[in-house]
């Protein structure tokens, strides 16, 4: 495994996989603990990760503050000596104050989407955490790319590219996600994106690993995404259904038995498109049904809880509890393919050579 090695500045991965962040509540400390344990990169989501704090109600960010802590502790123990990251979207209501905190719990990394990080530099000050903004297309890369290099005069330790076939929220319009759709044309954009990066590689006298996600799901998806020219990849859904996912037993269960028809682009309360399996509650909404929800947990910037059709964190939340039936199930693309529960070592096992 030594030639696959990920060097990220003076810190090196043993795997050159990232686990993706999924939230709420299903890569947490022990999922990101057991990734980094057997040497990848462990991702803690943020994403309203304070969701079982007893004030989370009357006060979300007090909770998800705290959470930030105890979760990176829970994982640092499992792995003491391995990579832990965060991943924290832009678009979080306290998306500084968070990442402050990751960083003071003592992240390794922090991985960043949902939005470009512009200022993200900024934020992690003179710490030596690793930042790895998240894009998708070669515009969004020369865009935080030359942002980064103007403005701050440094490059992203690490960029990481998320694919049409991810879990969640895309960063692809519905037009997009037609016109990849076919892997070779997506391919094209990673090597745009590598080009893109080679030349901002030689203006900084920097080494710019690029990891490469969505709906890598197996050894072939995996070595053809290396074929490519990335130095890593990114894997979330694939540990879903790992015995280790901080995930309800039945979320597992709701991957393992979806069929490939159940996989649906839906739109989220804000707009955005996403991936998820077709459940009870995703039929309602697509249905145009209006979901009560709770007040709000303040954990986008751009919502109003006037207008949505339903509360994106009660449908996670949900999720994570296992009350699969009232949830939003997000997921990638392959997510059908799961047939039973393994192991982190396992999975890994498999996408490796």
């Amino acid at each position: 495994m030594k030639e696959h090695r990920l060097k990220i500045g003076n810190i090196e991965a043993e795997v050159p996989i990232l686990q993706g962040g999924m939230g709420v509540g299903i890569s947490l400390g022990n999922l990101a603990g057991a990734v980094a344990k057997v040497g990848g990169i462990g991702v803690i989501s943020a994403a309203q990760i304070g969701f079982r704090e007893p004030d989370f109600d009357t006060d979300p960010k007090a909770a998800n503050l705290r959470a930030i802590k105890k979760e990176y502790e829970k994982a640092r123990a499992i792995a003491p000596k391995g990579i832990i990251g965060f991943n924290l979207m832009v678009a979080m209501r306290c998306y500084e104050e968070y990442v402050r905190a990751a960083i003071d719990a003592g992240a390794d990394m922090i991985i960043s989407g949902a939005g470009l990080p512009m200022d993200l530099p900024k934020i992690a000050g003179e710490s030596d955490v690793k930042l790895a903004p998240i894009v998708s297309t070669e515009k969004s890369a020369k865009v935080i790319l030359k942002y980064w290099g103007k403005k701050y005069g440094r490059m992203p330790d690490l960029l990481v590219m998320e694919g049409p076939k991810a879990g969640g929220h895309l960063g692809f319009s519905k037009e997009q996600l037609t016109d990849y759709g076919k892997d070779e044309a997506y391919d094209l954009e990673v090597r745009k994106v590598l080009d893109t990066v080679k030349m901002y590689e030689e203006q900084f006298k920097c080494s710019i690993p690029v990891a490469l996600g969505g709906g890598i799901e197996n050894r072939e998806q995996a070595m053809h995404a290396f074929s490519l020219g990335v130095s890593a990849i990114q894997v979330a859904t694939r540990f879903v259904t790992t015995e280790e996912c901080d995930a309800d037993i039945r979320y597992k269960e709701a991957y393992i038995n979806a069929k490939k028809e159940d996989i649906a682009i839906v739109k989220s309360p804000v707009g955005m498109p996403g991936r998820a399996i077709m459940n009870p509650f995703m039929k309602k909404v697509m249905a145009g049904q209006r979901i009560s929800h709770s007040p709000c947990h303040r954990c986008l910037n751009h919502c109003n809880p006037a207008d949505i059709p339903y509360c994106i964190t009660d449908a996670l939340i949900h999720g994570a509890k296992g009350e699969v039936d009232d949830a939003l199930l997000f997921c990638g693309a392959y997510a059908y393919k799961a047939k039973g529960l393994e192991t982190v070592k396992e999975v890994i096992d498999s996408l490796m050579p």
